[in-house]
């Protein structure tokens, strides 16, 4: 019987949860609103029984969740959302939750990691050992394969509140993140679009001069983690980051930054090939999470034959 995988992807305003082997091998797939801890991780929980019901057991499961999350299997808050602003979700143990209903191993990860790992495994990151994944929408956020590996640290790196330039007489928006006012989610993302021009990101025509300063800040924080992760390619993704009127003027202006500074074809010739949109579009968190599923199995069989 060939293996099954569950993989949810936790946002904070729905969860998308699916079992299946591949982008081609969906067996079934569902998604509801994201409301307290208990309900809507009980939803899931009752869409992985049923399955397995339909289909037989399911090898491992894997969760890409909203955060922030602590990455370190050792630490105590492992499994758990940390503070955040999503109401009910402070100190949520959503790990405890599905360990408490499957035995099977479950991995836990950030969402943009889950993300990332969906691009790397069947999209626009397959081949590479060094790439970022970026979400541009309700929030931002980003994911680094580093040598083959996601790159964890103290916590997960936190690319949406990196502090760029902000020219006040050109911006005079003061941002909208409660904890640092105008970082990078605080002056570009969707909430930050719809309170400085009054209306939703996806109601601006092409060519309102949101998406000429949008691609500026863009591309500020991509120059910075051109230069601070040196990534063989920038995989952008989300509701804002997914427009294709976009992408050519972050390309010119991440060129115009850097200056010639970093000295690589890829730069300096391929900008179409080193900044590009996620290849997996709106599923890469879905099936991030069912390669991290995956790839959980092929270590505990690896393990087993060591």
């Amino acid at each position: 019987m060939t293996p099954l995988f569950g993989g949810i992807e936790g946002g904070g305003t729905k969860f998308i949860c699916a079992v299946g082997t591949s982008p081609d091998d969906i067996r079934r797939e569902t998604r509801f609103p994201t409301t307290a801890p208990a309900e809507t991780l009980g939803q899931a929980i009752d869409f992985f029984k049923q399955v397995e019901r339909d289909y037989g057991r399911l090898s491992a499961l894997g969760i890409a969740t909203f955060g922030p999350i602590d990455p370190n299997p050792a630490s105590p808050a492992h499994g758990f959302i940390l503070p955040t602003p999503k109401p009910g979700w402070s100190n949520a143990n959503v790990l405890g939750m599905l360990k408490s209903a499957f035995d099977m191993p479950i991995v836990f990860e950030l969402d943009v990691n889950g993300a990332a790992m969906g691009e790397w495994t069947w999209g626009a990151a397959q081949g590479l050992d060094t790439f970022l994944y970026l979400t541009v929408g309700t929030g931002i956020g980003g994911g680094v394969m580093a040598n083959g590996s996601l790159l964890h640290g103290l916590l997960c790196p936190e690319m949406g509140h990196i502090m760029i330039p902000h020219d006040p007489l050109r911006d005079p928006f003061e941002g909208v993140c409660p904890f640092h006012n105008d970082c990078f989610e605080g002056l570009a993302s969707g909430p930050a679009l719809e309170k400085r021009w009054g209306r939703r990101a996806e109601t601006l025509p092409p060519d309102h001069p949101a998406w000429a300063l949008e691609a500026h800040y863009i591309a500020l924080a991509l120059a910075n983690y051109t230069l601070t992760f040196s990534p063989q390619r920038i995989v952008i993704g989300g509701g804002v980051g997914g427009r294709e009127d976009l992408l050519p003027l972050i390309r010119r202006q991440v060129q115009e930054i850097l200056n010639g500074y970093v000295r690589s074809p890829a730069v300096a010739e391929k900008i179409d090939e080193f900044i590009v949109h996620a290849g997996l579009g709106s599923r890469a968190g879905m099936l991030g999470a069912i390669a991290l599923a995956k790839q959980a199995t092929s270590s505990v069989d690896h393990e087993n034959r060591a």
